[in-house]
């Protein structure tokens, strides 16, 4: 979210940044409700000075033996009574304003180039060498289903599209990789934690999937609940309402979930496969940083969730993307585009973002500086570290062998037990 004070001093400025991210937003009404907001804060004030004094003369009354007149204890129920409706108009205010707040995006670090879409983005890196294949590579639906460790029909039958069942190596395949995740990023300094996959609303809010994203959240129909769409709500939402010490940062957290995401706007998109689905499991990154180290925690976000493409052997490059294909909350986001030969292109399989103070806000996340005692919010940032399906889908597509066999990576291999996965004749569950 942010700050009415940013907004108040830069309103001009902030308008184009809403412009350089295809948001034209008229900030008249907010200002207006800021003024309103001050207005009543001092007649609040002005009434409070009033009923402290009328209080004050009674108790003089009273110490003196003295009963108060009827006429004094009218004046100072009517002041109360004032004060409440006044309350009342500022409550009102203030939640006019954070509706419209909440309604912002992010604004765009100056490095961001401007744009209306993806075809602004900027290609920064390229890692890896694309393997040349002596045949024509097929799609990773084709190769898990021949090989018996795909099943998307009985997914559909038990859930419907955008589903995915692994059956045999599949299954530990995909553990191997989570397994694999967890343990490298856990070399690298992040501590693991498991969190809930149902969360409340005020997370959502939190991290800002609510209330721009309602309609691509999956939400239980008797509670205020959501299943997550990312490990980054529960994970961010632990220091939510918190001030940590300046000695305690930056906090590194690695996580693995289930994700649930209805994927509303992608109607006819990605409608096979792994890429899109409804529930994919996933490796969240997530930092808890000083705001003036933010800018170099994201380069080293994007560099940790790079490794466990490189360990692996996947040619993948990253991506700058412009002010019209960032995501709400962000501020500077990395895409990580991994290959994958049945395409014959680069798809994401990772999203890296420093969303500056923006969901600390939201949530009055802060930090204490030790020097001067002095309290602030914090950066957060978070990053896929990375989506496992795809890379379950990048492996299938990469490492496939002419006779229609997968060779596993090496660096997967002490946590499979095999090092490859065969043809087999489909057998029935």
């Amino acid at each position: 979210m942010l700050d009415i004070k940013v907004i108040k001093e830069n309103v001009e400025a902030v308008k184009q940044a809403m412009l350089n991210r295809n948001k034209a937003v008229n900030f008249d009404q907010i200002l207006k409700l800021d003024e309103e907001r001050k207005f009543v804060i001092g007649e609040i004030e002005k009434l409070r000075l009033k009923r402290n004094k009328e209080s004050g003369e009674i108790g003089k009354l009273k110490r003196d033996g003295k009963e108060p007149s009827p006429d004094i204890l009218a004046e100072i129920n009517e002041t109360r009574d004032i004060i409440q409706e006044q309350e009342k108009q500022l409550l009102m205010i203030k939640n006019q304003m954070e509706d419209f707040l909440l309604g912002l995006p992010n604004i765009p670090d100056e490095s961001v180039p401007i744009g209306k879409d993806e075809k602004n983005n900027k290609i920064i890196r390229v890692v890896g060498e694309i393997k040349k294949n002596s045949f024509q590579p097929k799609h990773h639906w084709e190769i898990g289903e021949k090989l018996d460790i795909l099943d998307f029909a009985t997914a559909s039958k038990i859930s419907g599209s955008r589903f995915a069942v692994l059956k045999n190596e599949g299954c530990a395949l995909e553990r191997a990789i989570i397994s694999f995740f967890l343990d490298t990023h856990k070399s690298r300094g992040y501590k693991e934690i498991m969190t809930p996959y149902l969360v409340n609303g005020a997370s959502m809010r939190g991290t800002g999937q609510l209330p721009k994203f309602g309609e691509d959240a999956f939400k239980c129909a008797n509670d205020d609940l959501y299943l997550i769409p990312t490990a980054e709500v529960p994970v961010t939402n632990i220091y939510r309402d918190c001030v940590l010490d300046e000695s305690l940062l930056p906090q590194k957290l690695v996580s693995y979930s289930a994700c649930f995401r209805r994927e509303s706007g992608t109607y006819g998109k990605d409608t096979k496969g792994l890429i899109r689905n409804h529930q994919f499991n996933k490796v969240e990154l997530v930092k808890f940083v000083k705001p003036e180290t933010s800018s170099e925690e994201l380069e080293s976000l994007v560099l940790d969730a790079g490794n466990v493409l490189e360990l692996l052997k996947l040619p993948y490059r990253v991506v700058l993307l412009s002010t019209g294909d960032m995501s709400f909350s962000s501020a500077k986001t990395y895409d990580l585009e991994v290959w994958l030969s049945g395409d014959s292109m680069y798809r994401e399989i990772s999203s890296c973002s420093n969303f500056r103070n923006f969901q600390a806000r939201r949530m009055n996340i802060k930090m204490k500086y030790f020097q001067n005692k002095r309290k602030d919010l914090l950066h957060t940032l978070n990053g896929s570290g990375v989506a496992v399906g795809r890379t379950f889908a990048a492996i299938l597509e990469n490492y496939q062998q002419e006779d229609g066999s997968v060779v596993i990576p090496e660096a997967l291999r002490k946590y499979t037990g095999f090092d490859i996965i065969k043809s087999k004749k489909a057998q029935v569950l």
